[in-house]
């Protein structure tokens, strides 16, 4: 067992809260990105104890920080969603560096790829104009409801496992991101399972789509990932504070998240 994937997991499953910020990314600043799709797209295979013992305590991470951080993350964002979504932008910026570096760009990246790293930024940069509804909390829960948490579930992972793509952005997107938080803060675990099993199986189909592309077409697909990145960074800027104090808070998370991302990054890419 790689313990100390628990610590990479509380830190992908903090970010996989948060709308607009993808835990694929900070994969990526851990330095695990390969891996871990190597190993969810493998865990059917015969290195599957290999696998496991990387996925277990990534994912025991993950589950406990989302259980544990959903109702601060709920908070943060209705009190200061300002600052706290500066925080998370200089995370994403940080996380810049590390993807130029993993693609190996200056020695690998042509016209063409700059070209595809455009066009990834413009697609997730659109997001940021579409208007995503949390949707009320769903009370009633029918067969339908299961239906379309699971349904979520997998979309929402299947956008997780890539870089710059927020899982969260599209449970908004859904409209069923207010009824998941509420339902981890809650612990109703109904809803819980069934989306965790729409998740689960979103990773593996995902995984091996871009194991596919790794494998095939590294360097093309590391141009995409890193437009996305930058997409998103669009996508989470809330606007300038209007307020002279808010504005020095925002600044002051912003090289908070920035500072954050690089020291991670030196760390695990030593």
């Amino acid at each position: 067992m790689e313990w100390r994937n628990i610590y990479r997991g509380l830190l992908m499953g903090a970010t996989d809260l948060v709308p607009g910020i993808s835990g694929g990314t900070i994969a990526v600043l851990l330095g695990i990105y390969d891996r871990l799709i190597a190993a969810i797209s493998g865990i059917f295979s015969k290195e599957w104890k290999k696998h496991i013992g990387f996925l277990i305590p990534l994912g025991l991470g993950m589950v406990i920080a989302i259980f544990l951080l959903a109702s601060l993350i709920e908070w943060l964002f209705e009190h200061y969603p300002g600052p706290t979504q500066f925080f998370f932008l200089g995370l994403i910026l940080g996380v810049l560096p590390y993807l130029f570096y993993k693609a190996e760009a200056k020695q690998k990246f042509k016209s063409k790829h700059y070209v595809m790293l455009g066009i990834g930024a413009i697609v997730v940069a659109m997001l940021a104009f579409l208007n995503p509804n949390e949707g009320t909390v769903i009370e009633n829960v029918t067969t339908s409801t299961y239906i379309l948490l699971f349904f979520s579930g997998f979309i929402g992972s299947s956008a997780m496992i890539i870089p710059g793509i927020s899982g969260s952005f599209m449970l908004l997107l859904i409209g069923v991101y207010s009824t998941i938080i509420s339902a981890i803060s809650n612990l109703y675990f109904d809803i819980i399972i069934v989306t965790g099993l729409g998740i689960a199986i979103g990773f593996i189909v995902m995984s091996k789509v871009v194991a596919f592309f790794l494998n095939h077409y590294y360097t093309g697909t590391f141009a995409v990932i890193i437009g996305l990145v930058i997409g998103s960074s669009l996508a989470v800027f809330p606007g300038w504070p209007e307020s002279v104090p808010m504005l020095l808070v925002s600044v002051a998370t912003f090289i908070a998240g920035l500072l954050a991302a690089i020291t991670l990054g030196r760390i695990e890419y030593k």
